[in-house]
C-alpha cells in the first residue's frame, strides 16, 4: 500500500500536499501531511474525531493556513501565488459544508445563484437558467422558492451540492455528506456523489467517518490519525490491510481506555440496576 510517498508533483495529480504542517499556536495538528489526488478520482479522507481530518479539509480550501510546507492545487502553489491567481483557483473549487451551511434568510434558489452573482457579470436571466439546471442536476428541480427551513435534511445537502456546483469547479470538496441522515437518505446522497462524478468527471475529496458511504464512492482512501497519515490506497487495499491502527478502525475496535469505561457502566448497571444508568 503507497504510503504517501514525497514523489513530486505529478501532472495527473489535481492537489498535491508536500510535508504539509499546521499549528494552532504551539500545538501542531497535522505532523508533515504528504499525498496527491489524482484528476478525477474520488479521494475520502478518514479519521476518528481529534484525528486532523476536519483541519485538513479546511486547509485545503484555505480556510486555515499551514503553518509550513506545500499546497498545489491544479499545478500551483497557493503559498506562492497573488491574491488574483487564489481567486481565480477558487471559482474552480466547491465546497459542500457539513449540515449544508445555506443562509436561512435566503431562498434555495438565492444560495445556489450567491457565487454567481458574486464572482461573475452574468445577466439575471443566465443565472436564473443556470441555478435551475444546477438543481435539476442534484433532484430538486421546482424548489428554486423554497426557504432551506422547509428543506428535509437531505435536501438541504443537495441544495448545498447545487450551490457548490454553481461555478462548475473542477474540484469538489464534501465534509460528512452523510452526517446526520438516516441510511436511505443518506445512501442519496453517496449516490448523487458518484452520479457527478460519473457525468462531470470532477476531481473529488470526501472528509467523513461513515465507512458504509465510504466504501461506496471511494476510488482511494486516506486514513489520517493523530495528524499523521497512517494508510493511503484502494478501497481493497484498505480492506485487506494489516495496519494495526486501518484494522482497528475498520473493526470498530475501542481504544483500550474506553473499553475500560465501558466495563464500568456495565458493571454498575449490572450491579445495581436502578441506579439509572
Amino acid at each position: 500500500m503507497d504510503q504517501s510517498e514525497n514523489t513530486g508533483w505529478q501532472s495527473e495529480a489535481m492537489i498535491s500536499l508536500r510535508n504539509l504542517r499546521v499549528s494552532y499556536g504551539e500545538h501542531e495538528i497535522l505532523h508533515g501531511i504528504s499525498f496527491d489526488v489524482q484528476r478525477g478520482e474520488t479521494l475520502v479522507i478518514l479519521g476518528g474525531s481529534g484525528s486532523g481530518k476536519s483541519t485538513l479539509l479546511r486547509t485545503l480550501v484555505g480556510l486555515e493556513s499551514p503553518t509550513s510546507g506545500e499546497i498545489w492545487l491544479k499545478g500551483k502553489n497557493i503559498a506562492a501565488i497573488s491574491a488574483a491567481e487564489m481567486d481565480e483557483i477558487r471559482k474552480k473549487v466547491g465546497m459542500s459544508f457539513q449540515g449544508g451551511a445555506l443562509f436561512g434568510s435566503m431562498s434555495v434558489g438565492e444560495n445556489v445563484a450567491l457565487p454567481l452573482r458574486e464572482h461573475t457579470k452574468l445577466e439575471d436571466s443566465t443565472i436564473e437558467i443556470i441555478l435551475r439546471l444546477k438543481l435539476d442536476q442534484v433532484g430538486l428541480a421546482g424548489f428554486e422558492n423554497y426557504m432551506p427551513s422547509q428543506l428535509s435534511g437531505g435536501m438541504k445537502k443537495r441544495a448545498a451540492v447545487a450551490r457548490a456546483m454553481a461555478m462548475d469547479p473542477e474540484i469538489l470538496f464534501f465534509d460528512e455528506p452523510s452526517a446526520g441522515l438516516d441510511p436511505i437518505i443518506a445512501a442519496g446522497v453517496d449516490q448523487l456523489i458518484l452520479d457527478l462524478k460519473k457525468a462531470f468527471h470532477m476531481t473529488i475529496v470526501v472528509v467523513t467517518h461513515e465507512l458504509a458511504s465510504a466504501f461506496l464512492i471511494a476510488d482511494r482512501m486516506v486514513l489520517i490519525d493523530k495528524g499523521n497519515v497512517v494508510a493511503i490506497g484502494t478501497t481493497a487495499e484498505m480492506r485487506s490491510s494489516t495496519h494495526p491502527r486501518v484494522r482497528q478502525f475498520l473493526d470498530r475496535i475501542a481504544e483500550p481506555e474506553v473499553s475500560q469505561e465501558l466495563d464500568y457502566l456495565q458493571m454498575l448497571t449490572e450491579e445495581n440496576p436502578r441506579r439509572g444508568f
